[in-house]
């Protein structure tokens, strides 16, 4: 990453910047790319050496990365985000310190303590994505949803439970839709039948599973219209989405929790239903009885 001749001035600037030369950073720059954008209003109010132990990346790295950018300093660097916090909404670690407050922080390594972590995080997680998530963007992604001829769906790992949700439900509110199944190994070969009337709704977290990005990319690249949900703007299906949903990880558990994705995927689908019902007061959907 080359040094700028001039250093971006405020922060959107130092996003855009960031986001042209994510692909010619090397590893370690990217994983400190990653925690600026995800983490700005910790960045904010840390020392870079606390930032650097929650990171996992050495504080001299964050220096020389803030030096790479036309800075003389992280200092410099981190006040464009100490202007930022003035007018932005709690963080992450702001809302669980919140939470633990208010419900109690743990105090055992019981199987009760483990459950009380987790829905402390997720609570944490859905809060904030009420304020990260655009409603231009929600809109416009249902709008692609609606006139969709075929919705596909991909979505591996411990995404495929998202895409498995968007299904059941799709095909409930009698979308046609064509889930992208890695069985039989046949998923790029289904997608290349996408055409530019139907869209490809992608679902991927790091580490990114990689026919799901060569799908995203080859379906981009014959214009079909993409909307995604990842963990990050500057996760590999950013560039090729017409509209991506970031829902950041913010520190590794056991496992990804997917209380956010899933309640974004289904906010998408009742806002979906809404408008192929015609009813934004209780849209549903229609329930299977037995004879």
């Amino acid at each position: 990453m080359e040094q700028t001749v001039e250093a971006p001035k405020d922060y959107e600037d130092l996003i855009r910047v960031i986001h042209d030369r994510y692909g010619e950073m090397s590893k370690s720059y990217q994983k400190i790319a990653l925690y600026l954008t995800q983490n700005p209003n910790d960045v904010a109010v840390r020392s870079v050496n606390a930032i650097g132990e929650t990171s996992g990346v050495h504080a001299s790295s964050f220096v020389r990365f803030a030096q790479a950018l036309g800075y003389d300093g992280f200092k410099e660097l981190q006040s464009l985000f100490q202007k930022r916090l003035s007018t932005a909404a709690p963080g992450f670690e702001a809302r669980v310190k919140a939470l633990e407050t208010e419900l109690g922080a743990r105090t055992d390594r019981s199987e009760l303590g483990f459950m009380h972590d987790l829905v402390v995080r997720d609570i944490a997680s859905l809060k904030e994505m009420l304020t990260a998530i655009q409603p231009k963007d929600l809109a416009e992604a249902v709008s692609l949803l609606e006139k969709a001829d075929v919705i596909y769906l991909i979505g591996q790992l411990r995404s495929a439970p998202v895409v498995e949700l968007l299904r059941y439900i799709l095909t409930m509110l009698g979308k046609r839709c064509v889930l992208l199944d890695p069985g039989g190994g046949l998923a790029t070969h289904m997608a290349r039948a996408m055409r530019k009337e139907d869209v490809l709704f992608a679902v991927s977290f790091r580490f990114y599973a990689n026919e799901v990005v060569n799908v995203v990319e080859e379906a981009a690249g014959r214009g079909v219209p993409i909307v995604a949900i990842s963990d990050s703007t500057l996760s590999p299906l950013a560039k090729s989405a017409r509209v991506l949903f970031a829902v950041p990880e913010h520190e590794y558990t056991f496992s990804r929790s997917l209380a956010a994705p899933m309640c974004l995927a289904q906010a998408l689908t009742v806002a979906l239903a809404a408008r192929l019902q015609n009813n934004t007061i209780n849209p549903r959907i229609p329930t299977v009885t037995e004879r």
